[in-house]
């Protein structure tokens, strides 16, 4: 065995190790990383050839966490790891983002990559060090990748800097991105922020490219120490450079007349480049009669590849040689946009979002505490309250296919969106919420469409965000050995793929909340990421002012069908009684109020919440809360229900679980032998005054009397001294024996 291990130092002396040699042999290439007790175990493996007809990277990176790794059951009936969930999938997301790129352009062979989580104990975050053990495993492989690189996340706490913060420091954390790199350029980058500004951004991503850099170094090490810093040879596509240039001289002029047409529709954009490929696919068939149906078939396959080599070249210098975009914008201006809110009658909020030919209709659905999401990961068991879903269906980009399940963009799109808006609801807003996005039309940024029509929705449905929030996406020209370059603000879906860059952002008035950044090009300076960031900042306050002109700020009052939501404290020592034995009490109050009631302990303190569809479900449930944990108070008179009747007096309950005893003297004035005597039965509700509460058991003394008139000439009998006790008969005691005490348990049963 040929164990090779390899180590590098983060910025605080923490070490990251590499081994490889050890295990998953068979794979072209493992990789087993360790931090502290972490541990994940990644592998490559590739096709020897691409299939037929192949021309795109069929890359697959799928990152799993074992529930074993921090020695728990998975939940569910089977009691093992299903499906990917929401975190594995972005985590799978991001190092795609990073690794795609680096394949070579005409490699198409089949790349599966897997990152597996083993140990983990809850200090170290493990998807922060998933982007370095895949690259890792892909440089212990022969697999053909143009540069090694790394992940790591950056956080900001108290004002420093932190690189791969444990779960402890992200508390204090006002900044946290992803940000993905070879040793030269950042490649990709995502997070969320409290309203920073750009150079903070920048500051951060400098200092995350500087703890990436050793990391790409180590690898190059590790390559060269297992002989696999020399790939495999590979063929996968077969060219006709006379066709090329042919193809080219015919329909270049033609595309960058429409690059410079000015052309604002999508549909036609695309009939005319169709006409101009189609015009030459019929010429070439037609001085070529000599060639057979197989042949022609390869040669129409190489004309489409060939074809959009000229869109891109021809689109790109039509930027950069004039400023003019496709659709005739300058390179900082935005498309048109409209929007309203209240569009829909029914959910609590509404809005429609177009900007261009991207429109998102969004809705805001208000619920209670009962409507959270639990997440239950191999790390992280908690609540969300804020939820946003995003749906790309066929249609939104005239597509005829049908609509199957959510999809790994829908959920990286949301999520980011969801990042983006979550910083803005302020903490004790007691409702659960949940935005729906559903796109309409898509012809560019349709996350960022996601973000504006949310914000619109959140204020139609009267939550009071604390400031509104917008988004831009921003895309890159610029050629290879050329130091002229473009940056455009509200790209286009053909200028996100043929261009440089996909940068997005939101933010408030104040600053950054969310980012995310694809890189497509070597060389991208922090003048030209500075420069993109700035453009963006001037897109996103022109957005902005459009959708304050439409709704200014959060609506005063919800809508009528939202259901009213009322939070008090109670003290901790009360949650029990309001609870009740096996949830009796607080089941009870529920069925005859028709309120929802929860409650939790937070902080040394039970937190209920009621929630209803009227005001007077609310104030009943609140009613017999308040009166549950309300202490009695001395001279207080209290109408209450007799619950028992005994020989010597009645109980009466005064509030809710808190029965006091009214004596037989102290229901009238006057002499009574029984109760009923009084008319007074189980069931009635009585008037009584609380007289005093012993000091020693708590016990209530209660008198009905005192609320009554006092007869004329009333004397207060005189008790009996004590020494005046008539002697004990005989016959009390027999054979000098003390007689067996009657036990009266239904005295203490009711106090």
């Amino acid at each position: 065995m040929n164990v090779i291990t390899k180590t590098v130092q983060l910025p605080d002396g923490r070490t990251i190790s590499i081994e490889t040699g050890k295990v998953a042999k068979q794979a072209d290439g493992a990789a087993v990383l360790r931090m502290g007790n972490t541990v994940l175990l990644a592998t490559v493996c590739a096709a020897k050839e691409a299939v037929p007809g192949t021309d795109f990277m069929p890359l697959q990176v799928d990152y799993r966490e074992q529930y074993a790794a921090a020695g728990r059951f998975p939940g569910g009936f089977t009691k093992r790891e299903g499906k990917a969930n929401d975190d594995e999938i972005l985590t799978s997301r991001l190092v795609d983002r990073v690794l795609r790129p680096l394949f070579p352009s005409d490699y198409h062979c089949e790349v599966y990559v897997q990152v597996m989580l083993l140990s983990a104990d809850g200090v170290d975050q493990p998807d922060a060090l998933a982007g370095l053990a895949a690259s890792a495993a892909l440089a212990a492989s022969d697999i053909p990748i143009e540069h090694t690189t790394s992940e790591v996340r950056v956080a900001r706490v108290n004002g420093e800097y932190v690189i791969n913060p444990t779960f402890e420091q992200m508390k204090e954390a006002d900044m946290d991105l992803m940000v993905g790199a070879t040793k030269d350029n950042i490649m990709m980058v995502e997070g969320e922020m409290d309203e920073v500004s750009e150079q903070d951004l920048i500051g951060a991503l400098k200092a995350a490219h500087d703890a990436i850099k050793p990391m790409c170094e180590m690898q190059e090490e590790l390559s060269k120490a297992c002989g696999t810093d020399v790939k495999r040879a590979y063929e996968d596509e077969v060219n006709d450079e006379e066709l090329r240039e042919e193809l080219r001289k015919a329909t270049y002029d033609a595309c960058y007349a429409q690059a410079q047409s000015g052309d604002d529709d999508k549909k036609h954009r695309e009939e005319t480049y169709d006409k101009i490929k189609s015009e030459f696919t019929e010429a070439y068939d037609a001085a070529h009669t000599d060639l057979s149906e197989d042949d022609l078939e390869e040669k129409h396959t190489l004309i489409d590849r060939y074809f959009a080599d000229v869109q891109r070249d021809s689109m790109r210098r039509s930027v950069l040689d004039t400023g003019k975009r496709m659709d005739g914008r300058a390179t900082d201006e935005i498309r048109p946009i409209w929007c309203e809110v209240d569009t829909l009658p029914m959910p609590h909020g509404s809005s429609l979002f177009q900007r261009g030919e991207t429109m998102s209709l969004s809705t805001c659905t208000l619920g209670t505490k009962m409507d959270e999401k639990m997440v239950d990961n191999v790390l992280e068991k908690s609540y969300q309250r804020f939820l946003l879903h995003y749906n790309f269906p066929p249609f939104c980009t005239g597509e005829a296919k049908a609509q199957r399940g959510v999809g790994r963009r829908e959920i990286g799109h949301g999520h980011l969106a969801w990042r983006g808006l979550k910083g803005q609801i302020p903490e004790d807003f007691p409702y659960t919420v949940r935005l729906v996005s559903q796109i309409l039309e898509s012809n560019g940024s349709s996350s960022m469409a996601t973000v504006c029509a949310g914000t619109l929705a959140l204020m139609d449905a009267g939550v009071p965000m604390k400031k509104p929030v917008s988004g831009i996406a921003m895309g890159l020209i610029k050629n290879p050995g050329e130091d002229k370059y473009a940056v455009l603000s509200d790209i286009l879906g053909d200028e996100d793929h043929l261009g440089d860059m996909d940068f997005k952002t939101t933010g408030t008035k104040d600053g950054l909340t969310a980012t995310q950044m694809d890189i497509k090009c070597d060389g991208l300076s922090f003048e030209i990421l500075e420069k993109a960031l700035m453009q963006a900042k001037a897109a996103r306050e022109h957005i902005l002012n459009i959708m304050t002109e439409t709704i200014a700020e959060p609506r005063p009052e919800m809508k009528p069908q939202v259901p009213r939501i009322v939070q008090l404290e109670i003290p901790k020592e009360f949650i029990g009684a309001v609870i009740g034995p096996g949830g009796k009490i607080i089941q009870q109050m529920q069925e005859e109020t028709g309120a929802t009631i929860t409650i939790e302990e937070t902080e040394g303190v039970g937190k209920v919440q009621v929630s209803a569809p009227n005001k007077d479900s609310i104030d009943a449930a609140l009613g017999k809360i308040k009166a549950i944990v309300a202490v009695p108070e001395i001279g207080e008179v209290y109408e209450g229900v007799v619950r028992s009747i005994m020989p010597y007096g009645c109980f009466v309950e005064i509030l809710p679980g808190k029965d006091g005893l009214l004596h037989i003297s102290e229901i009238d004035w006057k002499r009574l032998e029984t109760v009923e005597e009084a008319g007074i039965k189980e069931g009635d509700k009585i008037k009584v005054k609380l007289l005093e509460i012993d000091p020693k058991t708590g016990k209530y003394k209660l008198s009905r009397r005192v609320l009554l008139d006092k007869p004329e000439g009333y004397v207060e009998p005189q008790r009996r001294p004590r020494g005046d006790r008539r002697p004990r008969r005989e016959g009390d005691r027999r054979d000098g024996e003390r007689r067996p005490r009657r036990e009266n348990n239904d005295f203490e049963n009711h106090e």
